[in-house]
């Protein structure tokens, strides 16, 4: 076969012998047709790497052809019965359209998606009917990261399969009264449904990520069989512009993450308008997952287009398609046939007349490759057999499609949601759906009967691959025993005399304790981001070993110390680098693990507090979303306990946003007993009791002698506060100081300076959780607000002050909110002063920064004889004394603003 160079782009390229060129192409057409594309690949390879040593300049370029990556003949076509899945296809479109309209036509605020189901829908189908497993005894099932916006879609199936009924849909976005259907993928809301939430946009494609990899490393540890389980994602072409879609694609590469497809949705389309107007979104994705290594499946054209292809034997139709940029191709398909031929064949000459006998409908009917099965298909069954690396779809689709001139590629596709007669009426015509025009007006879901021999069909796929999908295990099959509390003895005593410890150590003690536990060990999942020798884990690397596929490859620096770091191939760590999204990535993967695998994991991700509620705050309510279970540890918490780091390294407010998290514990203790009792009651309420709770621990590396704990206390510390000491009995006058960390030293400190100095008896209260304390009131406070005749609740910090006298001063090393979030609950008539480190931090000592923010026992001292100064206990001269007597300076700027 000889190969004829187009002149356009011989003149282009500006070639100097054609003839050469000439020969050049025939020779590797010859080697194509004898010894196939894989010879033609390795020998031009070979050519490019010899022209490059001997210092020719060949760009690289990680792009393909804007072709499908499967030819025609190479393609696997699809094996079902296609009439009875195309009629299936065409009865869910319709179901979730009349789901969302029929929504919107009683309260139009409900809102809801038609568009992105209608391009998405002939992929779905295939992986549900083909590709996708259930869990079994056999299979631990396929997961499922949905795209959000096509859940009218799924729930369209789940009625034809007779999971959902008739009143869920109509219901759609009613989920108050108990019987609706969640907006989009919400595990939270529909617990035996979902798998997982894929909004906010870009968390489904970075959680997916490292869910596969937890399955690799789940596998590697002898923990679960997950050989032959895929991660599915899908996302939108739009959804690939978020930081976090495409921020750890180069980690699945390196990690080799064979297990993981992701499939985008290229519709070229986003709420507002084109992805890329004037450049091509599959183009650009392409060259960045092929260089990070990815294996790239574009399909971009429909069967029509296969015949117009191999008619270009001058390549000038490729040529044409890849100089058309996106916002062209959706103006193609917003318009008809006619206008087709003549901006986009009318571009060359000869284009028109390879198209000159087709009709203008036939051209209209040259379809997008991600609504043909048997292109899906085998792009699907590439994508499952290929090994070594994660596979993306490249799946070129048209936004709306089915929809008609009320939204079919259109910008205003992503929001419709009503549609009028004629575009109901047009849209049941097309898709061949049986229901009358006297009955058009209502919107009628359609169900066939159950022996229909479609819905006979369905069943049957779906029992072939193990039941249905999506569903979500709400619990794990097995029991694992937590040990008793006495089993962190270590810490529950107090330490020696003259001995310092941080809760920070305190915390590794208590994790290399269950690391030990003959029924917990093993599921310790430690997760890292790089600051492990800042929180005292570096021992944590020989004894358990860091997770990598690999195992080590190298012999570490480090080998002659006793803690040196390994990494091994059935280790136990997740180290991520210098990455906290992918850290809690990790963890939201073992924090739900007892629904995706069948397997109580228990995560401990240790981080910088300020660099991690702060940074990923976004996948925090997505593990709340997913009821995540297991322990999330602020390390160097507080504004004030870190030396030296500066503005953007102390935390001042990660406990105010953890409080906003329902099914999160925050807890912010100061004590090594109080870690150990807060950290126990989280293994029993994740791990023995099943509950949907993760909890979030603060820790500080300041160290201080450890007082034990007091039996008695450890309702009072799970609770949120208890009393630490009581003041002097025979003092006539009293204070309450309550503080939590570190901050609560200073509390202690101040009650010996009221006392020494100004004979006024503190009482110190230790506040583990103040967070804990406010919502045990607020739930106090709505009982008595609907339960008016009954006898009223009396919140937990009323009961614990109501037989105490004096102000109270409460003091945290964050913002004052935190502190105050207690206010409404503390007695009638009671002064309630709040101290607090609102402000930008700084670098300085410990010292100097508690003098900076106001919170050392200097102004608890001060704030507590203000406070009985204004409740006319004592004169004010003996406060102005005070501040006075501690150097304070009244013309010291506020912290706030500096």
């Amino acid at each position: 076969m000889s190969a004829q160079l187009d002149p356009l782009t011989a003149q282009a390229a500006n070639d100097p012998d054609t003839l050469e060129t000439k020969e050049w192409l025939e020779a590797l057409e010859a080697v194509i047709e004898n010894e196939g594309p894989e010879r033609a690949h390795y020998l031009m390879e070979r050519l490019v790497d010899l022209a490059r040593r001997r210092g020719a300049h060949i760009p690289f370029s990680s792009n393909t052809a804007y072709v499908n990556t499967i030819p025609a003949h190479l393609e696997q076509h699809c094996p079902g019965n296609l009439e009875f899945e195309e009629r299936l296809r065409s009865w869910m479109r319709w179901n979730a359209m009349a789901m969302v309209v029929k929504a919107n036509r009683v309260d139009g605020d409900l809102g809801g998606h038609i568009s992105s189901f209608a391009s998405l829908a002939n992929m779905l189908g295939i992986g549900f009917n083909h590709f996708w497993h259930a869990p079994t005894e056999d299979h631990g099932g396929d997961l499922l990261y949905i795209q959000g916006h096509s859940s009218p879609g799924i729930y369209a199936r789940a009625y034809l399969e007779g999971r959902l009924t008739e009143d869920q849909l109509l219901n759609f976005r009613r989920e108050v009264d108990g019987k609706g259907l969640s907006s989009y993928p919400h595990p939270k809301l529909m617990p035996k449904f979902w798998q997982f939430p894929t909004v906010s946009m870009g968390l489904g494609p970075l959680m997916a990520i490292y869910q596969a990899r937890f399955l690799k490393y789940l596998h590697a540890r002898s923990i679960a069989d997950t050989e032959n389980r895929k991660v599915w994602v899908f996302c939108g072409d739009g959804e690939m512009d978020e930081p976090e879609s495409m921020g750890a694609i180069g980690m699945a590469a390196r990690e080799r993450l064979d297990n993981l497809v992701m499939v985008v949705n290229c519709n070229l389309q986003r709420l507002d308008g084109p992805v890329r107007g004037n450049g091509k979104i599959i183009q650009e994705l392409e060259a960045d997952f092929r260089g990070a290594g990815w294996n790239v499946i574009k399909v971009i054209w429909g069967p029509g287009w296969d015949e117009l292809l191999a008619k270009d034997k001058n390549g000038i139709l490729q040529r044409v398609m890849m100089e058309t940029v996106d916002g062209e191709y959706q103006n193609y398909k917003a318009k008809d046939g006619a206008y087709v031929r003549k901006n986009f064949f009318g571009k060359h000459p000869d284009l028109l007349k390879m198209v000159a006998n087709m009709t203008d409908d036939d051209i209209w009917r040259l379809t997008r490759g991600g609504h043909d099965p048997h292109k899906i298909y085998a792009a699907f069954k590439l994508a499952q057999d290929n090994k070594g690396t994660p596979t993306v779809l490249l799946v070129k689709t048209v936004k709306g499609f089915g929809m008609g001139k009320s939204g079919e590629a259109r910008n205003t596709a992503h929001q419709t949601k009503k549609l009028d007669d004629d575009a109901i009426r047009e849209m049941r015509d097309r898709f061949a759906i049986p229901i009358p025009d006297d009955q058009l007006a209502d919107i009628p879901f359609f169900k066939p009967a159950a022996d229909a021999p479609e819905m006979i069909y369905l069943h049957e796929r779906r029992k072939a691959l193990g039941g249905y999908l999506p569903q979500r295990r709400p619990q794990a099959d097995e029991t694992l025993v937590v040990p008793p509390l006495t089993a962190f003895q270590n810490v529950l005593d107090a330490t020696a005399e003259g001995r310092e410890i941080s809760t920070t150590q305190s915390f590794v003690r208590i994790i290399s304790t269950l690391l030990r536990d003959q029924s917990l060990g093993q599921r310790i999942v430690p997760i890292l981001v790089d600051e492990s020798r800042t929180f005292g884990m570096e021992g944590l690397f020989r004894q358990i070993g860091i997770f990598n596929q690999q195992g080590q490859l190298y012999e570490p620096v480090d080998k002659d110390q006793v803690m040196y770091y390994r990494e091994d191939k059935a280790g136990q760590i997740l180290q991520e680098g210098i990455n906290e999204a992918g850290g809690m990535s990790s963890w939201i993967a073992a924090a739900t693990s007892y629904s995706s695998n069948n397997r109580v994991m228990i995560p401990f991700y240790t981080f910088y507090s300020m660099f991690g509620m702060q940074r990923i705050g976004d996948l925090v309510w997505a593990a709340g979303d997913m009821r995540a279970r297991g322990f999330l540890m602020g390390g160097t918490a507080g504004r004030t306990t870190l030396n030296g780091e500066g503005l953007q390294h102390e935390d001042g407010h990660s406990h105010v946003f953890a409080a906003t998290i329902p099914n999160c514990m925050p807890y912010d203790p100061t004590f090594a007993h109080e870690v150990a009792v807060i950290v126990h009651d989280g293994l029993r309420r994740m791990v023995t009791n099943q509950e949907d709770v993760f909890y979030y621990i603060t820790l500080m590396n300041e160290n201080y002698p450890m007082p034990g704990l007091r039996q008695g206390t450890e309702e009072g510390i799970l609770k949120g506060m208890y009393l630490l000491q009581e003041g002097p009995s025979e003092a006539q006058l009293r204070v309450q100081l309550i503080g939590s960390g570190t901050i609560l030293r200073e509390s202690m400190f101040a009650a010996e300076l009221l006392m020494n100095d100004w004979g006024i008896a503190a009482d110190v209260w230790s506040a583990p959780s103040l967070t804990m304390v406010a919502r045990e009131g607020v739930d106090c406070e709505r009982w008595n607000l609907v339960n008016p005749t009954a006898a009223p609740r009396v919140p937990y910090l009323t009961q614990l002050l109501a037989d105490t006298s004096g102000p109270i001063v409460s003091t945290t090393d964050y913002v004052r909110q935190f502190s105050d979030q207690i206010r409404a609950f503390v007695p009638k008539g009671r002064s309630f002063t709040t101290l607090g480190t609102d402000g930008f931090g700084r670098s300085d000592s410990r010292v100097k920064l508690r003098e900076f923010f106001e919170v050392n026992r200097y102004y608890v001292t001060v704030a507590a004889l203000k406070a009985l100064a204004d409740d006319g206990i004592i004169a004010l001269s003996m406060v102005a004394e005070a501040v006075a007597k501690y150097n304070l300076d009244p013309n010291k700027p506020n912290p706030v603003t500096q």
